[in-house]
Order: C-alpha cells, then sequence, then structure tokens
C-alpha cells in the first residue's frame, strides 16, 4: 500500500510518501480500506515532533473507509461496514489497522468523506459547547478563527444550543463564513477585545473558545467578564507561555482549561454519544461541513503547507 511516512521530524518536507506492506490486523483490531483521512494541526505536532512520537511512523490520526478484514475476536462489525475513526496514528494511507473500540458506524446520511472531515473537529466542537462551558439559551461566546474547520462547527453547535457569537476573523472572505455559519458579530484579531466589552455593556463574555493560542491568549482573558471561563483547545500560532497564576485573579477570578478530545470520549458510550449527536446533526442538515481542500495523498506536504499558512477555510482531506 502506499502511505505517508515520516522517517524524521520536522517541517512538511519530511513527508514522504512510500510504498509500505500492507497491515494485518491484530486481536480486536480491524483492517479498513481508507476512502479519506482528515488533516488536522494535530498531524503537525507528531510531525514536527511537538508532541513525540518516534519515527518511523505513518502520519494520521482521522480517517474514514470500509472495513476489509477483522483480527481475531473483533465483534460488533463486519467486512464492508462503513467505518470512521479518530485517535489512531496511520490514517494517511491507503489502508489502516484500527483498534475495533475506537470504530465509529456511519449513518446513510454521511459519506466517508463527510465523516473524515467532521469527526475529530466535530467531536471536539460538541465537547466544548455540551461539557467543557455548556452554552445556555442567550449565552455569548467568542470563538476565534470561526471559519477554521473547528471554529466553523463551533459557530453552529453556540447557534443550536441558543447562544450568541463574536467570531474572529483575518480576511473579509474568511468574515463571510463565519457569517454564512451563524454568527452574530465578526472582528479582526486587533479589535475583538473592545467589541466583547460593547456587546455586553463592558461586562464581557461568559467563555472564550481560542484554538489560536499565544497570539490571542492574552487578549481572551481581557473578552472575558468575572469568573468567566478560557477554553484553550488549541495552538495554531504557537503555544501559551506559562502563566502567572495570579492574573487570573486580578482579572476577575476567571477559569483557564486546556481540554483534549481523549478525556471527553472516555469510553465507547461517550464516543458514540458525542459523535452519534454530530452524525445525527449533519444528516439531518443542521449542520454544515465544508471542505476547504481536497488533496490527493502525493500532495501531503502541500496540504500541510497550507494548513501551516492559515490559506485555508473550513476542513482539509486526504483522498488515497
Amino acid at each position: 500500500m502506499r502511505a505517508i511516512h515520516v522517517r524524521q521530524h520536522g517541517g512538511p518536507e519530511v513527508l514522504v510518501l512510500a510504498d509500505l506492506p500492507s497491515p494485518k490486523p491484530g486481536p480486536g483490531e480491524v483492517l479498513v480500506d481508507v476512502a479519506a483521512a482528515g488533516v488536522n494541526y494535530i498531524d503537525t505536532y507528531h510531525r514536527s515532533g511537538q508532541y513525540h512520537v518516534k519515527p518511523p511512523f505513518v502520519l494520521g490520526n482521522e480517517g474514514a473507509g470500509t472495513v476489509r478484514a477483522l483480527g481475531e475476536g473483533v465483534t460488533g462489525v463486519k467486512v464492508n461496514d462503513r467505518v470512521a475513526w479518530t485517535g489512531v496514528l496511520g490514517s494517511y494511507a491507503e489502508q489502516a489497522v484500527v483498534p475495533a473500540h475506537k470504530l465509529v458506524p456511519l449513518p446513510s446520511g454521511v459519506s466517508e468523506e463527510l465523516a473524515a472531515a467532521s469527526l475529530l473537529q466535530g467531536a471536539t466542537a460538541h465537547y466544548l459547547v455540551k461539557s467543557t462551558y455548556e452554552i445556555q439559551p442567550g449565552d455569548w461566546a467568542l470563538v476565534h478563527a470561526a471559519a477554521g474547520g473547528v471554529g466553523l462547527l463551533l459557530t453552529q453547535m453556540v447557534k443550536l444550543c441558543g447562544g450568541h457569537v463574536l467570531a474572529t476573523v483575518s480576511t473579509p472572505e474568511k468574515a463571510e463564513l463565519a457569517r454564512q455559519a451563524g454568527a452574530d458579530e465578526v472582528a479582526s484579531y486587533d479589535e475583538f477585545v473592545n467589541r466583547a466589552r460593547e456587546l455586553t455593556g463592558g461586562e464581557g463574555f461568559p467563555v472564550v473558545y481560542d484554538g489560536v493560542g499565544r497570539s490571542t491568549f492574552d487578549g481572551s482573558l481581557d473578552a472575558l467578564r468575572p469568573r468567566g471561563m478560557m477554553v484553550l483547545y488549541g495552538a495554531s500560532s504557537g503555544q501559551v507561555p506559562p502563566l502567572d497564576l495570579q492574573l487570573l485573579n486580578t482579572k476577575g477570578s476567571l477559569y483557564v482549561t486546556r481540554p483534549t478530545l481523549a478525556h471527553y470520549t472516555r469510553d465507547r458510550d461517550e464516543l458514540l454519544d458525542r459523535v452519534g449527536e454530530v452524525f445525527s446533526w449533519i444528516g439531518t442538515g443542521l449542520l454544515s461541513v465544508r471542505i476547504g481542500g481536497r488533496y490527493p495523498l502525493t500532495h501531503a506536504r502541500r496540504a500541510h503547507e497550507d494548513l501551516h499558512s492559515r490559506r485555508t477555510t473550513g476542513k482539509l482531506v486526504l483522498v488515497p
């Protein structure tokens, strides 16, 4: 099979297309023919060594496809089932071996490409608005990078929960995408603090959903009301430096959390419940998934370069 093989940590140039032996499923595992693989920031962290994975390895943390073969002892899934997964390395490939308990069945209204474009980011947006800070009707939420993959889904989900969204974007084109997703207000990265204060009579917002990190973190704290929650779920601009906790006191007894999907899908029931609601929203048209770029496996390097450049909107997918 063909796969993107990382032999050393580094930039997008280390993404090498290689011919590798087809993997074989072990006990409790399933072999899947990959129809589409999601491109995510966590892939860049694995590639660069920021999140350490010892090379060599096949990159990719999310995918969807059709079951080809079952390992010993696998139940609840059969050959030719359509499935998706996240949290398993090896998805940038024509075939992948996935633990059976990580697989999510695809309903008829969700294609493999849509699943690869929405599983990780959709489940992330879901836990952010339903569990980390549960949006209540009337709440204002600041959503950074609102034209990105998570941002567009987050904006829609805040609206589904009855909240209001102030979206930050970097271009007029991205502003229009955020508005189409339901954003009530749009601001640049230079003006979002003042706009949050204006919209709340000087009070500030109850929550900020920040996947940008270093460049927005300080301003995000300033946009919060007393006892507001700063939800730092990513770091596309770089990691946030160590924080003096006394700052949270002086800015209004604020809360800061750094969540990750693994802790909000701690067992299979939670995974299926969370993803099931996301896929239901997609299937019924309540949630729109924007695929901002489709790349053949041979262009994985280009996909990472485009992701780093912040030229993209929505979700990027590789199609083996």
